[in-house]
């Protein structure tokens, strides 16, 4: 049976511990436990927290990165937890993410491929799904935008090279980076990320557009396709 949180020492419950200690000390589950703020009469929040824990699929509680993709039905299917504390815990988890990304783009003069990278590197690295983006630089290599092509999908080998210069078109701009996300960990191109590559290069010569680089970024490191060709 589980301890109610009255029946927890004081400076073991989790606001208390975080207070006296700094959140270093707290537990996963002790984190979570803050965000969740309340129990049932039968379970107090450290509790209903283990249970989410136990919702990651790797039955790892130390890694946090499954709570990334976590859907509002999945924590709602835990008894206690109701759609108020689902939408606490997916906000937090997207501010912890949105933490990691660049403040502002503006004025970032991009030296090489790996300033490209050191600047998604936390955005896509541990994303579950395949997201590919383009860097759009003006002639000094200052970045003018970073757009989305693709979001969500499983292959970006399938996309047309039309969808990835489209906004370069737009907005007139004489230098390109793509960089896209390997969810399998493994930053390797295939061979359909070399051939797109490939064609990619062809097209942007036909429009005068300067095709830097194109990056693959994982788990396990970052790649750039032009080492391969």
């Amino acid at each position: 049976m589980s301890l109610k949180m009255k029946e927890i020492p004081t400076s073991e419950r989790p606001y208390e511990k975080l207070e006296i200690y700094g959140a270093k000390k707290l537990s996963n589950s002790e984190l979570l436990a803050i965000i969740i703020k309340t129990g049932t009469k039968d379970e107090p929040a450290i509790t209903l927290a283990q249970k989410v824990l136990l919702l990651n699929k790797e039955k790892n509680v130390n890694d946090l990165r499954f709570l990334q993709n976590i859907t509002i039905e999945e924590l709602t299917k835990i008894k206690g937890i109701g759609k108020v504390k689902a939408i606490q815990i997916i906000a937090a988890c997207e501010i912890a993410r949105r933490m990691g990304e660049p403040i502002e783009i503006q004025n970032i003069i991009i030296k090489n491929s790996q300033d490209v990278a050191d600047l998604l590197i936390d955005e896509l690295r541990y994303e579950k799904r395949e997201i590919a983006k383009v860097v759009l630089l003006n002639s000094k290599n200052i970045i003018q935008k970073i757009i989305d092509v693709s979001y969500g999908g499983t292959n970006f080998a399938m996309l047309e090279p039309k969808d990835v210069l489209y906004e370069a078109i737009k907005i007139n701009a004489p230098k390109i980076i793509v960089v896209h996300n390997h969810p399998s960990g493994d930053p390797m191109p295939s061979k359909a990320d070399i051939d797109l590559t490939k064609r990619l290069i062809e097209c942007t010569k036909l429009i005068g557009i300067q095709f830097l680089d194109h990056i693959i970024i994982a788990e396990n490191g970052c790649k750039s396709i032009m080492n391969y060709i």
